[in-house]
């Protein structure tokens, strides 16, 4: 069975940005060399074809973060992989300078991210789900990971690497008083938006729960027809603008990372906290006025057809034959009361837990599922491989590690850790420029108690 050097798990902007800087790295070493034969990884990603966050391609919604920071341009402005090359190639640049705007709509993003992944086909193979990692044991130390996956056709595949990537997004979190009533179609989350409003085409009383731009982008989107009724339900007493002022951005460059993950875990916690409403249950400001505007409207053309129900909480949701019921309760002043909606939309954020089952099986070598500055998983001496986690360290990384606004930057870190490993070369920007055998005892000397320390 051939050994990889890598394997990543998953195909979506973290790990297209890592082969984007393998790629570039290996052909500055190997000019005219297929990249993949210097370097043997390949990333397997689940769907056939790429779409990112599908269900929210919602016509007139913007991007949160600047086109600059692509899978490319913040590690290498001259990468043929940039955003600009591909609205260049669209031939789209002057009308796209036109609109002077650092954030394109998120339609057009997403067929940048497509674009970009066309070109990385040779890294990928899709339609593989991964459905376990094992570790493979000798003379009592793991020396390498065995990873399995399934085609549609059910058809099962073994590999085995060095180096595992993990980057698998988030999952919908559902709060525990909608759980029951997630088997109705009526009944949804803001991941599966418009294939839900899909699946119900006579709805016209919404409701929305949450109080974040997810939440402000679907109010908007049904909003605009003017036959239907729509709620936004939340706890806060208004919606909240998000801070995009500079000194506040500075929270989301790369060089804060270093200044985040060496704080006391007291001091990141309090961090968290203070800033939470820059990336969490906050609204663009743009999208605010935009909103107001509508309900200012709304008030005189089509009165109670736009509702904030503000400071609500939800207690239960009960389906009913004809409807969906809402048991509210104004937190003002404590009344309970039911309404009534066709479909119930929850815009109620991610959940960040999928690496932790998957990578279940080698729990015994790790301590809890911490990482190093350098997104390498913690784990005792005996266990040798390398298991990258990505997008699931906002504890220790800070508030962009679920975000793009490092991705570039952080794939060329783990690149060239991955090509050092790999004996391809030393870089002085690695933060692994040893040998494999001193990057091992680095990444796991943290996570075990010596009497020395």
């Amino acid at each position: 069975m051939t050994v990889h050097d890598a394997i990543g798990v998953g195909f979506g902007p973290s790990n297209m940005a890592i082969a984007i800087a393998l790629e570039e790295r290996l052909q500055q070493r190997h000019p005219g060399q297929r990249a993949r034969d210097a370097f043997n990884a390949v990333f397997l990603e689940r769907q056939h074809t790429f779409s990112w966050h599908p269900q929210m391609l919602i016509r007139d919604a913007d991007m949160q973060v600047s086109f600059l920071k692509d899978l490319a341009t913040p590690r290498n402005p001259r990468s043929p992989y940039s955003f600009i090359n591909y609205i260049h190639q669209q031939g789209r640049f002057s009308a796209f300078c036109n609109l002077k705007s650092f954030n394109p709509s998120r339609v057009e993003f997403n067929d940048y991210l497509t674009w970009a992944f066309a070109q990385l086909r040779d890294w990928a193979s899709t339609g593989e789900t991964v459905t376990a990692i094992d570790p493979v044991v000798e003379s009592g130390r793991v020396t390498l990971l065995e990873v399995t996956s399934q085609t549609a056709d059910g058809k099962r595949i073994r590999r085995r690497t060095r180096n595992l990537i993990t980057s698998l997004g988030g999952s919908p979190r559902v709060p525990a008083a909608f759980q029951p009533a997630m088997a109705d179609a009526r009944v949804f989350h803001s991941h599966h938006y418009l294939e839900g409003r899909h699946r119900n085409p006579g709805a016209r009383r919404y409701a929305i729960i949450g109080a974040g731009q997810s939440a402000a982008e679907i109010f908007m989107d049904l909003a605009s027809d003017e036959a239907n009724h729509v709620d936004l339900v939340a706890r806060a007493y208004a919606p909240r603008p998000a801070d995009e002022t500079p000194f506040v951005n500075r929270i989301f460059d790369e060089e804060f990372i270093d200044h985040f993950y060496n704080l006391e875990e007291d001091q990141r916690n309090a961090f968290l906290q203070a800033f939470h409403h820059t990336n969490y249950a906050a609204i663009d400001v743009d999208l605010l006025h935009a909103m107001n505007r509508r309900l200012y409207e709304d008030r005189f053309l089509h009165p109670d057809r736009l509702r904030l129900r503000m400071r609500h909480e939800v207690s239960a949701v009960v389906p009913r034959a004809d409807h969906v019921e809402l048991a509210l309760t104004d937190l003002n002043t404590g009344r309970q009361y039911q309404q009534a909606h066709d479909t119930v939309i929850l815009a109620t954020g991610y959940e960040r837990l999928l690496h932790q089952k998957l990578l279940g099986e080698i729990r015994p070598y790790i301590t809890d599922f911490s990482v190093d500055r350098h997104y390498r998983l913690k784990s005792v001496r005996e266990f040798e491989p390398t298991v990258f986690v990505l997008g699931s360290n906002e504890a220790t990384h800070g508030l962009s590690d679920t975000l793009l606004s490092v991705a570039a930057i952080r794939a060329g870190q783990i690149a060239d850790t991955l090509l050092a490993s790999a004996g391809q070369f030393d870089s002085p920007e690695s933060p692994a420029a040893t040998s494999p055998a001193s990057r091992r005892h680095h990444a796991h000397h943290e996570s075990e108690a010596s009497p020395s320390l």
